[in-house]
C-alpha cells in the first residue's frame, strides 16, 4: 500500500475525524522516554529539542554537532568503541594476533596513516573535553606521534601499529585516571 503525497505532506485522520497531532505539537502523543527508560518532563528538555527532533540554528549549543548531548559515561564508551576498531576489532586467521583498521589503512602509503593519526588525535581531544590533565594527554600524543611516526615506515610501520595498538594505551590510561576521580 503506496501513501499518496496528501498524507506524506499532512497527518492523517482519525476515524473521529480530529488530526492525531497538530503542528505545534500542543496535542499529547505520549510520554517522552529517555534512553535509560526513564519519562522525562517536557518543560525540562534542552531549549533546542522540539516534538522528537533538533532545531539546529546558530543559537543552539549543539548545532551541528550530533554527539554534543552525550553523557561522561557515552563518551568514555564512545572512545573506547573507536579505539578498539582501530586497534583490535578482527583476528588474524589461525592466530591469536588482533589488529584494526588502523593496520588496514595505514597500508595505504602516507595517506591512510595520516587519516588513521587524525583520528587518534580525535580521541585525545576527546579525552580533554572529559578532563583529562595535560600530563596525560601530553603522554598520550606521544603514543599518538610514535604511532604515526613509525607508522609511516612501509610495512614494518604496519606491524608496529598492529603490536603497538597506541589508542587502546591510550583508553587504558584515561581509564586509570578515571577511575581514581572521585565521583560526583
Amino acid at each position: 500500500m503506496t501513501m499518496s503525497d496528501d498524507d506524506i505532506l499532512a497527518p492523517r485522520r482519525s476515524r473521529s475525524g480530529s488530526s492525531r497531532a497538530t503542528a505545534s505539537g500542543s496535542e499529547a502523543r505520549g510520554p517522552i522516554i529517555d534512553q535509560d527508560g526513564r519519562e522525562i518532563r517536557p518543560e525540562t528538555l534542552e531549549p533546542g529539542f522540539r516534538e522528537f527532533g533538533f532545531e539546529l540554528g546558530k543559537d543552539n549549543p549543539f548545532a551541528g554537532s550530533p554527539f554534543g548531548n552525550l553523557t561522561r559515561e557515552q563518551r568514555i564508551a564512545r572512545i573506547e568503541a573507536i579505539a578498539k576498531l582501530l586497534d583490535v576489532a578482527f583476528i588474524l586467521p589461525g592466530t591469536n594476533i588482533r589488529y584494526g583498521i588502523d593496520g588496514l589503512i595505514g597500508l595505504i602509503p602516507v595517506v591512510g596513516d595520516i587519516i588513521t593519526t587524525a583520528i587518534s588525535l580525535w580521541l585525545v581531544r576527546e579525552a580533554r573535553a572529559l578532563g583529562a590533565p595535560w600530563y596525560l594527554t601530553a603522554r598520550m600524543l606521544g603514543n599518538v606521534a610514535l604511532d604515526g611516526v613509525v607508522g609511516m615506515v612501509p610495512f614494518a610501520g604496519d606491524a608496529f601499529d598492529v603490536m603497538f595498538r597506541a589508542n587502546m594505551r591510550n583508553v587504558r590510561l584515561l581509564r586509570r585516571w578515571l577511575d581514581k576521580q572521585p565521583r560526583i
